[in-house]
């Protein structure tokens, strides 16, 4: 099953840190990140680990919860998270899943159908294309996905300024422009005609070209996150 954004985000139980889980069940009526990594004691991955744990109380404060991915034994991942909090100063107090079996980086399309069913053996670089980032809805349905190679460290202040763009355009019906930030105008979608935004916008709006307008961020919008 090829996944995209609209995808119902597939099910799973696995062992993880905290215990076993149904990955539904545990999403609950939140919000979720999920974010694999190819293997534990990797270097980029330590760093990532660890400032996700920093900004683990941004994303509650979201009604979003997190949780980490690592093609490793579960017990492997717990021996990994000392060194995390010893390099990052943050408490990993969020769950890892420990993908041993390979089963969920194959069914997030991570890794290929026949790339085996164990992670014995294998090394960062046979994993180096689980380095995803997938955003989910309340509704267990993909909104974003964000793909990194192996060398390069994730932006999670950019995880959350897009997870704040996107409940906000699906909270007030409204589109975020470039390098948007919470509290910055937003854009009327196309979709709204001028009749419809008249009564939606009383205050009317800027029009920078006829599909462009532009408005403050709404005024009954929840006040930006800190």
């Amino acid at each position: 099953m090829t996944l995209s954004i609209g995808s119902v985000a597939p099910d799973f139980t696995a062992e993880t840190t905290q215990g076993r889980i149904n990955f539904h069940d545990w999403i609950g009526d939140s919000w979720a990140i999920l974010f694999s990594h190819p293997k534990a004691f990797t270097p980029v991955c330590t760093t990532e680990l660890g400032y996700m744990a920093g900004l683990k109380d941004d994303f509650a404060r979201r009604n979003t919860k997190i949780i980490g991915l690592s093609v490793d034994a579960s017990e492997d991942n717990a021996r990994w998270l000392p060194d995390i909090e010893d390099v990052s100063g943050n408490k990993v107090d969020y769950p890892v899943i420990g993908d041993s079996d390979l089963n969920v980086a194959k069914l997030y399309n991570m890794l290929p159908a026949d790339a085996g069913d164990t992670a014995a053996g294998r090394t960062a670089a046979n994993n180096a294309t689980v380095r995803t980032v997938y955003m989910i809805g309340p509704d267990k349905k993909i909104r974003a996905m964000l793909l990194y190679p192996m060398s390069n460290g994730r932006n999670f202040d950019e995880v959350l300024r897009l997870l704040d763009s996107i409940q906000l355009t699906e909270n007030k019906g409204v589109a975020t422009p470039v390098n948007w930030k919470p509290g910055d105008d937003c854009i009327i979608p196309p979709s709204v005609s001028d009749e419809d935004a008249r009564a939606k916008y009383p205050g009317g709006w800027k029009t920078q070209k006829p599909y462009l307008r532009t408005i403050p961020h709404p005024q009954d919008a929840p006040e930006p996150v800190k």
